[in-house]
């Protein structure tokens, strides 16, 4: 059963646009209570806004809501395609976009910044292969991490399909006990740790094994799987209990993260913890009843959702993977030309969306023309069939009823 929220594309635009204000009005200056390394360092401005700090210092938790987005998406596609489609549908959604971004930061930190060439070379192959950068590497650009999650999860996904035996269910349930336990463990640990240690230890959450094996990030990509699960059928009690668990392992993780942000950065020391926590909870929240709506209007024929708000989607990434090194040379560049630090944020920013809708809209499907065509020449494309064409085998990870009945919800 196909599962599509027409809120899901505004959302997830609004959590990357949540990361990008963080970026560039809070991180851009705060870090350096921290001193964490970046090559975004040598092009950004020298500006201040202390006073927006209460409003976003939080605005990191949208990757967690995107995490959870892609969750349920993910879900959506794998229920609906063999694992060859799949794992060439996701190719051709990533790599376009990662191949024009990260050109483009590596251009920008060549023209406008500073230190020696040779140490941007390992970090754009590795963007451009999106492949994990090891624990002492640096990312092109730091937002580059969260690829690593995005692309574990996927290979997750294509290995549970490529069982045929492996359901949606059974993959949200492993993730959800594998991340609980791994957050638990990292509370415990950082109740036990002085203030000095926790920034090395919240540095390895984002870092390779915490990224690329979803120790602290799964339970969100499994509560987006619940919440597809959800849209689709009502959740036993054990389910239910299970979403309860990821919420609880996900809000951990938050604690986790906003404590360090509280504890290291002086100029937020008054904020609360409980902030970013609300925020990510408004957001699944949405998004839970939403997917109870199509659950209940299963069967009838919905309107189709504007064409503006997939437009929306579609610019999410593009815009993610460049706020923040581009985004932040258009600030320096606005600021260099004599405006205030508050415009040249919001300029940028309206700047980066039209550039963004070009890349999505003009540059991107050249590229992902020119792969197909690439690709084409290796063999045939697999073919996505109609849902009542498809064998059994070679459809995804299924959607069992919770009842023992040979029915399979994906077929329906």
């Amino acid at each position: 059963m196909k599962s599509h929220l027409p809120l899901l594309d505004p959302l997830r635009f609004a959590a990357a646009l949540g990361v990008a204000i963080f970026h560039q009005m809070f991180w851009s200056w705060a870090w350096t209570s921290i001193g964490v390394p970046g090559f975004e360092r040598t092009v950004a401005a020298d500006v201040l806004y202390p006073s927006a700090a209460p409003f976003t210092w939080f605005g990191w938790v949208g990757v967690e809501i995107f995490f959870v987005i892609s969750g349920f998406v993910i879900a959506n596609s794998a229920s609906q395609s063999s694992p060859g489609a799949f794992l060439l549908g996701r190719a051709l959604r990533l790599y376009p976009a990662v191949w024009v971004c990260a050109t483009a930061t590596l251009l920008v930190l060549l023209l406008f910044g500073s230190g020696p060439a040779s140490e941007l070379i390992l970090p754009y192959i590795h963007a451009m292969l999106m492949v994990p950068k090891g624990v002492t590497g640096q990312w092109l650009d730091e937002v580059y991490w969260t690829l690593a999650a995005e692309t574990a999860f996927y290979g997750l996904v294509f290995c549970a399909m490529l069982t045929r035996k492996i359901t949606l269910r059974h993959l949200a349930f492993g993730l959800t006990i594998y991340s609980a336990m791994f957050n638990a463990v990292a509370l415990l640990v950082a109740s036990c740790t002085t203030p000095s240690d926790l920034p090395y230890l919240v540095i390895l959450m984002f870092r390779v094994p915490c990224a690329a094996f979803l120790l602290s990030h799964g339970c969100f990509f499994a509560l987006g799987i619940w919440l597809f699960i959800s849209a689709n059928r009502q959740l036993t009690a054990l389910e239910q209990v299970a979403v309860a668990v990821t919420c609880l392992s996900g809000a951990v993780e938050i604690y986790f993260f906003a404590d360090f942000f509280l504890t290291s950065i002086p100029a937020i020391a008054d904020q609360s913890a409980l902030v970013p926590i609300m925020v990510w909870a408004a957001a699944v929240l949405v998004v839970a009843l939403a997917a109870k709506r199509n659950r209940r209007l299963a069967g009838t024929a919905s309107p189709e959702a504007p064409a503006y708000l997939r437009t929306l989607g579609l610019i999410t990434y593009p815009l993610y993977l460049t706020h923040n090194v581009i985004g932040a040379a258009i600030i320096r560049a606005l600021v260099d030309a004599g405006l205030d630090a508050t415009s040249a944020l919001w300029i940028a920013l309206g700047l980066l969306v039209l550039v963004c809708w070009f890349i999505c809209a003009k540059i991107e499907p050249a590229v992902r023309c020119a792969l197909m065509q690439a690709l084409a020449h290796f063999g045939k494309l697999p073919k996505r069939q109609p849902a009542s064409r498809r064998p059994a085998l070679a459809r995804g990870p299924r959607l069992p009823l919770p009842v023992p009945v040979k029915v399979n919800v994906a077929a329906s």
